[in-house]
């Protein structure tokens, strides 16, 4: 399973926590505790934080959500044990050859990253992997332009597999 994939208490589970004060809005209460939440995925090093809440348990919940899109743009699993089709969970978001979520759904680093791993096993091109997936290149092009940190990604990947960068 990849690490995107993995529900926020497993996957917190294998990261290192850090609480640290930041500076910007929010006034004393933003001084005087340690709000920000910094978290470092151990098996990767990939690491994401979050301090513009004044709450730690929202800033750890939005660090948990901008892990999972690191992971999913920044790790790839092995092409060997990329599946043949798509997964349960990108079956279970496509209707017809359209792909139905929103980038705020939990569900949508793991796509993102299946996505790519998809793309990767088929040398970047964008019509097969959108074909092995079940879904339109517009579909898998609309997927990947909602995070633009993933299309930089995926453009520099084409790029240095010799294709020509997403427009």
């Amino acid at each position: 399973m990849h690490p995107a994939a993995l529900p926020p208490e497993e996957l917190l589970k294998q990261c290192v926590e850090t609480r640290t004060r930041r500076s910007g809005p929010g006034g004393q209460h933003r001084n005087k505790v340690e709000t920000a939440v910094i978290l470092l995925h151990q098996p990767t090093g990939l690491s994401a934080e979050a301090s513009e809440r004044r709450s730690q348990a929202e800033n750890r919940r939005v660090a948990v959500r901008r892990l999972r899109v690191a992971l999913a743009i920044g790790h790839r699993q092995p092409a060997d044990t990329v599946a043949p089709g798509p997964s349960a969970v990108w079956r279970s978001r496509v209707r017809g050859r359209q792909l139905v979520i929103a980038a705020e759904h939990d569900d949508y680093p793991t796509l993102v990253a299946e996505a790519i791993d998809r793309l990767e096993s088929v040398g970047f091109e964008m019509r097969p992997a959108a074909d092995a997936l079940g879904v339109s290149m517009s579909q898998l092009l609309k997927l990947l332009r909602q995070v633009p940190a993933a299309w930089v990604a995926v453009s520099r990947l084409r790029a240095e597999a010799g294709l020509p960068p997403l427009k």
